[in-house]
């Protein structure tokens, strides 16, 4: 007698739908380059056949170094309709970091653009899981690479004959973070169709919409984009690189309706000249993500930009709450509730949970969680909490607490915390006075030594023309508390930041 099997649809078989039911719609567009979901699949069928030709699937890791273009989603893509495992490294990497990364995540295969090729030549010899045949070239030609044209140049454009499950690897995600080494978070098929669904009830996402990422393609963040936008048969648009004048423009030219920026680019954008005169109507949705916007930002851009804000906070090793456009005038300071299908407590040092408005660290679960951390155990083990009823929560790193109402606030990074005097002190809350000084543009705040107190917070500032270091901490000193002012006030032209904007205060407290 036949029996109905329990149907399972994955995200690749979700995106052949789309091309054999819409197959003229428009998928992905970068600059020139509009493709159609037909053609976007044939060309991921390609990737993917040329994968399995290769002999790699189920498990097998693959590494691609590629910039922002249409071709890269198709190659990331590409591989994980092989069944494979793609791993999208930073085109900004060192040659060193490089080596180390594929190595750790035990990669078998390299695609990678011209831009990067000196950095992989000086190290290929030390990859010790690539083949001699396993470099593959996107747009040019050289002395041991094949080329990809080359390397999809026999295979047909037929879905590729795999099978999925929900537990298979679906990528390795570096971590960006803003201390310690790069660990490989290890999402799977399951996180992955979570992440898409849950964002695009979340944003509202729909069939129309045209969503323009404006981050790095390998950076997770960027995602938060691509996989709804995929997962409701929509168009991605890809800026090639960002900048204020091509995001307005882009928006106002293709009725943009969804996009998501990092604080530096919010900032830059109402910034420039061409901010007021733009048309932004098309915006639906405006994500804020990587960090939070200081408040005097964030009412910047829902007086000027769109009242269609979305703050975000989450980590790429599952968690996310979500600040929605209708509880900004209710809780304009919190990071807002849950994503649809997560959870969170606060706990102590101790792991015990806390109650409202009780000081402690973050922890989060839901359906979006990584597997682990590729190769390192006992850095899973550290990051796992479960609470009395025995499920699993994974610890963010960092402090914060939910008021009455389930609201969250982020106070700051564990490891960022200054602790002066024996008194904790959070440098996001110098960071939001400070930068309500006219003078300032953008400031991070750090902790140094201090003979005296242990720690004392400086502030460096990306100045406003005309601005003075001294007046500005005169006239910050007077408005902090007496544990909170600062010691001094530095200048920059910049900031060292991640892929989503973060800044790297570990390197600042290094070159202090």
């Amino acid at each position: 007698m036949k029996t109905i099997d329990a149907a399972q649809v994955y995200l690749p078989e979700l995106w052949a739908t789309h091309a054999r039911f819409s197959p003229d719609k428009e998928a992905v567009v970068c600059g020139e380059v509009r493709r159609s979901w037909r053609n976007f699949n044939n060309n991921l069928n390609r990737v993917a056949n040329a994968v399995r030709d290769h002999g790699l699937g189920r498990g097998d890791k693959i590494a691609v170094l590629m910039g922002n273009a249409v071709e890269t989603l198709e190659v990331m893509y590409g591989v994980v309709k092989a069944g494979a495992c793609v791993v999208p490294l930073s085109s900004l990497l060192t040659a060193e970091q490089i080596e180390g990364l594929i190595n750790d995540s035990d990669a078998k295969l390299v695609i990678a653009s011209e831009f990067v090729r000196e950095r992989l030549e000086k190290v290929r010899g030390n990859l010790r899981n690539i083949p001699k045949n396993g470099f593959i070239s996107v747009g040019f030609e050289g002395t041991g690479w094949q080329s990809f044209d080359q390397f999809v140049e026999h295979v047909g454009t037929a879905a590729p004959m795999v099978s999925y499950d929900m537990s298979d690897e679906f990528n390795i995600i570096y971590s960006s973070g803003t201390t310690g080494l790069p660990k490989g978070i290890v999402q799977t098929h399951r996180a992955r169709q979570h992440w898409s669904y849950s964002n695009a009830i979340e944003m509202r996402f729909h069939a129309d919409t045209r969503a323009l990422t404006t981050t790095a393609l390998y950076s997770n963040g960027t995602w938060l984009m691509i996989l709804p936008a995929l997962f409701v048969g929509a168009t991605v648009h890809i800026l090639p690189e960002f900048n204020a004048k091509a995001l307005l423009k882009t928006v106002q030219d293709e009725k943009i309706t969804h996009t998501f920026m990092v604080p530096t680019q919010f900032i830059q954008t109402l910034a420039d000249s061409a901010m007021d005169s733009a048309d932004l109507s098309s915006l639906e949705s405006v994500l804020c993500a990587g960090s939070p916007l200081r408040p005097d930002t964030k009412a910047e851009v829902l007086k000027r930009l769109s009242r269609n804000l979305y703050e975000l906070y989450g980590y790429s090793e599952g968690f996310g709450t979500m600040n929605r456009p209708h509880q900004q005038s209710a809780k304009p300071t919190s990071v807002g509730t849950p994503v649809l299908g997560f959870d969170v407590r606060i706990i102590d040092d101790d792991e015990n949970e806390l109650g409202a408005n009780e000081v402690g660290e973050i922890a989060g679960t839901g359906a979006g969680m990584m597997k682990e951390y590729h190769n390192r155990p006992d850095a899973t083990d550290a990051i796992v909490w479960h609470d009395p009823a025995g499920r699993c929560y994974v610890r963010s790193g960092d402090i914060g607490k939910l008021d009455e109402d389930g609201y969250l606030y982020i106070l700051d990074r564990k490891k960022d915390m200054i602790i002066s005097g024996g008194l904790n002190i959070f440098p996001a809350d110098i960071e939001t006075i400070i930068g309500e000084n006219e003078a300032v543009l953008d400031v991070t705040v750090i902790g140094i030594p201090h003979e005296k107190w242990g720690e004392t917070p400086v502030a460096l500032v990306i100045p406003k023309s005309g601005a003075n270091e001294q007046a500005i901490l005169d006239w910050s000193n007077e408005r902090l508390g007496k544990h909170q002012r600062i010691a001094a006030v530095r200048f920059c032209d910049e900031f060292p930041r991640n892929a989503l904007g973060k800044v790297l205060k570990r390197e600042l407290r290094d070159s202090w």
